[in-house]
């Protein structure tokens, strides 16, 4: 991850947020390089999701909401995290991610396995015997029935559970001094406040969506009517979205500030499951051939009953093998007609379908893929980023003094931010004009960088490091009999091509 985040600002992906002022935590900025990169997986995902499938529209909704949508969604009431905070150095945490920090699993299988690891050690636990030093009652056995116990009640309700497992814990540390001494946790509600008006005092509160799924739903009888679109078909978005995460952290992984893919599916209820199992499959399919992931980093984690939202009736999650450990990547839920019914009741407006076929009306039921943008990037530099070790002849260097380490980003050709470099061999006279003129053809079609400084080696490794699966030189030859070469990123290999056929060349490389 350090050479990610290395290589990153050095190149020109990302960079920290306000960094001339000291920053702002966890805020970061998308360069010349990182937005050509989420340009193109968004791009994707538009295409694959929305205009190859004839059941799919888009949407761009607004990031301002009339505040009554988040009182519908359950977002004022539910959408909260438990903040504890460290007694000797005031470090503020969210309780559930440090307990998953330290037994690297999802918070409600650390319980499990907490709970099971009671059963297997008995009153060596440490938790037991933390119940056993400070309870009143000194019979061992008789603890290890009330730990257990005690677990098991708090595990729906998770600001109880991460109270009671700090508690009586102690090898949990806080991450800032190592302390194992925290307040008890409270709820704290994750979306970002902000005033609609002139004068503070008298303008109206209203939020940050913490989500871009309510701008669908609320949307969805506008969307239908206009379109006429017949349930399944579902409405797809690419929008930013906020929440005000306590411990964000892992580079770009978590943020505040984030964007997200975003498709609620509608459909009748009885057709759910098959219809969910469907999009899960898509869900691979992009993943591995449109993308260009390995399928080995990635894995499919149900949730199980206590870890569902309150909306969700069935959510799986694809999880990516990240340098800190598995960690959510995508995830689908079937949301149910909640949502509709929800935001039925508090607008007053009917939100039900007729169906055309059956005149059966009723308030359709959701499938939602969601796709985190950052974190797809995220994965993208993670998937592409190698070394190898390349042989230049040095005079006066033994062989082993000759051999360097290749800094290489492998992205798909798709994904790329440049898809070729155009390099003419010498900064000068007849070669520039030759190499300019084949840079503004490509120009017309693709994102191509001009370079024409330095060595030609050394301007191929500039490319390799941003991920530039072609580059273009022009030399003395061009002159002769209006061909290039070309040099293929990934095998360093070199050919001849003609200049009429290097557009061409490129579609065909790029599909």
């Amino acid at each position: 991850m350090e050479k990610i985040v290395s290589l990153c600002k050095r190149r020109g992906f990302v960079f920290p947020g306000s960094e001339i002022y000291g920053g702002l935590a966890n805020t970061w900025d998308y360069g010349p390089y990182g937005v050509e990169l989420m340009n193109n997986v968004k791009k994707l995902w538009w295409s694959y999701f929305i205009h190859r499938r004839e059941d799919m529209v888009g949407l761009d909704a607004a990031i301002l909401m009339n505040p009554r949508v988040w009182e519908a969604s359950g977002h004022v009431t539910s959408f909260s995290d438990p903040l504890v905070d460290c007694k000797k150095c005031h470090e503020r945490i969210r309780g559930d991610k440090l307990i998953e920090e330290n037994f690297g699993k999802d918070f409600f299988t650390c319980i499990d396995d907490i709970i099971s690891d009671i059963e297997k050690r008995g009153a060596e636990h440490p938790m037991v015997k933390e119940n056993i030093r400070t309870g009143t009652n000194k019979d061992p056995s008789w603890w290890v029935k009330e730990t257990r116990s005690d677990l098991e009640k708090r595990k729906k309700n998770s600001i109880s559970a991460v109270n009671y497992i700090l508690k009586h814990d102690r090898s949990l540390k806080c991450p800032k001094c190592g302390a194992s001494d925290f307040t008890e946790s409270r709820s704290f509600n994750l979306m970002f406040k902000t005033y609609q008006g002139v004068i503070e005092e008298d303008a109206a509160m209203v939020y940050l969506r913490p989500e871009t799924a309510q701008g669908i739903f609320v949307n969805f009888k506008n969307v239908q009517q206009t379109t006429r679109k017949k349930i399944p078909f579902g409405i797809g978005q690419i929008g930013k979205a906020f929440r005000n995460e306590i411990t964000p952290g892992n580079f770009t992984f978590r943020t505040r500030e984030f964007e997200q893919m975003e498709i609620e599916y509608f459909v009748h209820e009885s057709k759910w499951k098959n219809i969910y199992d469907s999009w899960r499959e898509n869900m691979n399919t992009f993943f591995v051939q449109e993308l260009g992931f390995k399928k080995d980093n990635m894995r499919w984690r149900q949730h199980d009953k206590d870890e569902l939202s309150h909306y969700s009736k069935e959510t799986w999650d694809i999880e990516y093998q990240f340098p800190f450990g598995w960690g959510e990547l995508w995830g689908i839920a079937y949301r149910t007609d909640y949502d509709l019914k929800q935001h039925e009741e508090f607008s007053g407006e009917k939100l039900e379908y007729l169906d055309p076929e059956t005149n059966e009306k009723f308030v359709p039921h959701c499938i939602e893929p969601t796709f985190g943008v950052t974190r797809t990037v995220l994965v993208a530099l993670l998937e592409a980023y190698d070394e190898d070790q390349v042989f230049t002849e040095k005079p006066g260097k033994t062989p082993q003094e000759s051999v360097e380490t290749r800094v290489v980003m492998r992205f798909s050709p798709k994904l790329a931010p440049v898809k070729a470099a155009v390099l003419p061999l010498m900064k000068k006279e007849p070669l520039g004009p030759k190499a300019r003129e084949i840079f503004q053809l490509l120009a017309k079609h693709f994102v191509v960088e001009y370079d024409e400084s330095g060595s030609v080696g050394k301007r191929y490794r500039r490319q390799d490091e941003i991920g530039t699966p072609y580059c273009f030189t022009v030399d003395f030859q061009t002159l002769e009999d209006d061909t290039v070469t070309v040099r293929d990123r990934d095998t360093m290999k070199q050919e001849r091509v003609n200049v009429k056929e290097i557009l061409s060349f490129l579609q065909d490389k790029t599909r």
